[in-house]
């Protein structure tokens, strides 16, 4: 009996070049988080490397948890894993609201660790509560998560330094202007591999163009050392506050159901359907690899739905050439040079990749919410009400400046508060009483009726 196409192995050369396709497609995804704490802590050109590094590696392992599998761990699908979006504004506000900058990143380490335990615990329970999280959520989670970053990407390309004499000068906003015609150029006139990985070679332009302006800094590469590892708790040991533990909990929540929606979508693209026990075996994985990912200096991690798009146009659908890409990870986390090269790219060039990186995570939100069913009334409500809960932190920064720091980690996470009004909000329009059954008059439909009569 021939093996079903997801328990494929392929040929060595076909499995190394599609496993580097889905690196290709993923690694700006996977830097973007440690580039963002990173450089709020204030870290060094060397630090950065090494926490960018320790990411890439800690992705490569949860990466093989969740292809791989062992015991009741991991969805054995094609699943690339890595650190995820959701968790990067609580953290950067942990950092905000630390005092001592150095105490930041094992604040956030413990976290993380007491978050991805409780998630594994979790896990069975939640993969039966599937059904208060439908795309009426979902789409509203990930629409939120990219609204959320674009303000990072704006700030990446006015400069470096807020400080600056020329922070947000012509030349910085050319430079990415400049990446971002490049990204979109090539994503339009090009095909296959190349147009999947048109966000790093857009990088590597902009990385170029900006030499003669004296702005590219190669002084990273030089000090880095060719082979290193991440050692376990390089920033210090973890440390455990119950507020910043609230807010991690609340992000493994948003991530859990993420990974839970793209479990659902993967297994219909690969014809082997996710049912309960699947996506509580990926859960596990996923929040196993995120309580032990602290241990080497990274992030919480989760899947990365563009690699579902990926597994989607190829056709390839063998977890082992993900497996493979997860080896190539663990390989570039080991190797401080490779990884720090994504520290030479100046930060307007990233200011513009970044536009089309968050960009394209709100527009897959909008994508889902297309699906969630808004001609009904009630879910115009959840959608609208949630936006605009997770969109306070961004428009009015100060909004909660009278309340304790502790309730600001939460409340300061647009991510966090929109996650947790659009279940909320679910669970009373669509799951109590009778909002089921009783869905209210759309606004538009008198209007209709009044032209279609004209």
């Amino acid at each position: 009996m021939a093996a079903h196409p997801v328990d494929e192995r392929l040929p060595a050369l076909k499995m190394a070049t599609t496993g580097l396709q889905h690196v290709a497609a993923m690694y700006a995804g996977v830097v973007a988080p440690p580039l963002i704490v990173g450089a709020a802590i204030g870290l060094s050109a060397t630090d950065l490397t090494f926490l960018t590094g320790a990411c890439l590696f800690t992705a490569g392992l949860a990466t093989f948890l969740q292809t791989l599998g062992i015991w009741k761990i991991g969805a054995r699908l094609p699943f690339v894993n890595g650190v995820t979006f959701a968790g990067v504004a609580p953290m950067t506000a942990v950092v905000a609201s630390t005092k001592d900058k150095s105490d930041a990143l094992p604040i956030i380490f413990g976290a993380v660790i007491v978050a991805g335990l409780l998630g594994f615990l979790a896990a069975p329970f939640f993969s039966k509560a599937v059904r208060f999280f439908p795309p009426v959520v979902t789409g509203t989670v990930i629409t939120l998560i990219g609204v959320s970053l674009l303000p990072v990407a704006f700030g990446w390309a006015q400069g470096p330094d807020p400080a600056a004499h020329d922070y947000g000068s012509a030349t910085y906003l050319g430079l990415a202007a400049t990446t971002l015609l490049i990204v979109l150029l090539l994503r339009r006139f090009t095909r296959g591999f190349v147009k999947q990985i048109a966000v790093l070679l857009g990088m590597v332009a902009g990385t170029v163009i900006a030499i003669p302006f004296g702005v590219t800094d190669f002084g990273p590469v030089a000090d880095a050392d060719v082979v290193g590892f991440p050692a376990p708790f390089h920033f210090g040991a973890p440390q455990f506050h119950l507020a910043a533990i609230l807010s991690l909990c609340v992000v493994m929540v948003v991530s859990m159901t993420e990974s839970t929606a793209d479990m659902l979508a993967l297994g219909e693209i690969v014809e082997r359907p996710a049912d309960e026990r699947t996506i509580a075996a990926g859960l596990r994985a996923d929040t196993l690899g995120s309580a032990l990912s602290p241990f080497f200096n990274g992030f919480m991690c989760s899947a990365f739905a563009q690699n579902i798009g990926l597994v989607a146009m190829t056709r390839i659908r063998s977890r082992y050439v993900v497996a493979t890409g997860g080896g190539f990870l663990v390989l570039m986390g080991l190797c401080p040079m490779a990884a720090s090269l994504i520290a030479v790219v100046p930060r307007p060039v990233l200011g513009g990749a970044g536009v089309v990186l968050f960009g394209s995570v709100a527009a897959s939100g909008i994508q889902t919410l297309v699906k969630a069913g808004l001609e009904k009334d009630n879910n115009i409500l959840i959608v609208a009400v949630s936006l605009a809960v997770g969109i306070i932190p961004i428009t009015a920064p100060e909004f909660y400046h009278a309340f304790p720091e502790t309730a600001r980690i939460v409340l300061d996470s647009g991510i966090s508060m929109g996650c947790v009004a659009a279940v909320v909000l679910n669970l009373v329009f669509n799951h109590l009483g009778k909002g089921r059954e009783e869905d209210v008059t759309h606004p538009m439909e008198a209007g209709e009726q009044i032209a279609a009569v004209h």
